[in-house]
């Protein structure tokens, strides 16, 4: 069994001894030394057009990570640019929920008790009592309720916050109030104070929060964005912001990173930047993973996370 990897930073050998303590009887090489080889498995994050373009040989395509436009994106480029009948097979978890739960629970948190504003008194010198948020009125939205928006969801609702989801098709989260599809986007949107982004980047979730949007949720709203940089109009909410439409945003995920110096988010102070770190891939659990669907599916047995190349997730 031949195991072809591709991982942009070049950083290899740690992920190549993973898969020789969980799947030994595979040889993993790289792809800038296998290019023209066969492998039964390709392994990847963001991988080049010529990587996957007209293969014939592989068996599956394994994503480094739980959003796949990083390989869907090539359809744009080239017709043949996924090997056909292929699966692509996406991490279903590998311990990004727990702390994408932990990011956006801090960011919800942080507003709801209104630390950024107590901060910006501490440094003036100022000591003065603000009138708290009230709870039931504290109306947090998912976008997106797969595996990591589920959790996040119920994470949320475990705070006592009234906790709504919406999703392209309908989905039931213990504690959640589900919407679902166009129909059911306006009503999951009003009144809103706080929206969050996890849903998966396809053409028709591409620019989804914009000025349309951003003015259906409740005034002085805020966002938090864990998803894709390209969901977000970025123009869009910054204006929000500087009218009091929004009262601020935490941003993990920018349409080009490392975002640049001259972007107007750095000088906006009501928006905190994070370079891309609310879920980060864990190497060992995503090894495993991996290893123990290869092994089903040598098994002839099903497996969990093949994308649906139609929907795009």
């Amino acid at each position: 069994m031949k195991l072809q990897l591709y991982v942009p930073d070049g950083r290899y050998a740690p992920w190549i001894e993973g898969f020789a303590e969980a799947l030994p009887e595979a040889q993993c090489l790289t792809w800038e030394d296998s290019q023209g080889q066969a492998a039964d498995y390709a392994v990847v994050w963001r991988p080049p057009l010529e990587m996957l373009r007209g293969r014939t040989d592989l068996k599956a395509v394994f994503n480094l990570g739980a959003g796949v436009d990083g390989i869907l994106r090539l359809r744009d480029t080239a017709p043949d640019a996924l090997p056909a009948g292929v699966p692509i097979v996406r991490l279903d978890d590998a311990g990004m929920a727990a702390q994408m739960g932990e990011y956006v629970t801090a960011a919800v948190l942080r507003y709801f008790r209104k630390l950024d504003a107590y901060d910006a008194q501490e440094r003036a010198g100022t000591w003065k009592f603000l009138k708290p948020h009230r709870r039931a009125d504290f109306t947090v939205g998912v976008m997106g309720i797969g595996a990591l928006g589920a959790h996040i969801a119920r994470t949320l609702a475990g705070f006592g916050f009234p906790v709504r989801g919406w999703s392209r098709s309908p989905k039931a989260v213990d504690g959640v109030q589900s919407f679902h599809g166009t129909d059911g986007q306006g009503a999951f949107l009003d009144g809103i104070k706080v929206l969050v982004n996890v849903l998966p980047l396809t053409p028709e979730t591409e620019d989804i929060i914009d000025t349309a949007l951003l003015y259906r949720l409740a005034k002085g709203a805020y966002v938090v964005n864990v998803a894709r940089g390209q969901h977000l109009v970025e123009a869009d909410l910054l204006a929000a912001v500087q009218d009091g439409q929004i009262a601020g945003a935490t941003l993990d995920v920018f349409r080009t990173e490392p975002l640049p110096a001259e972007h107007p988010f750095w000088q906006e102070p009501r928006i905190t930047i994070t370079p891309h770190i609310s879920a980060l891939t864990l190497r060992e659990d995503s090894i495993a993973q991996i290893a123990g669907k290869i092994r089903l599916l040598a098994a002839g047995k099903p497996i969990a996370g093949v994308v649906d190349l139609g929907r795009g997730y």
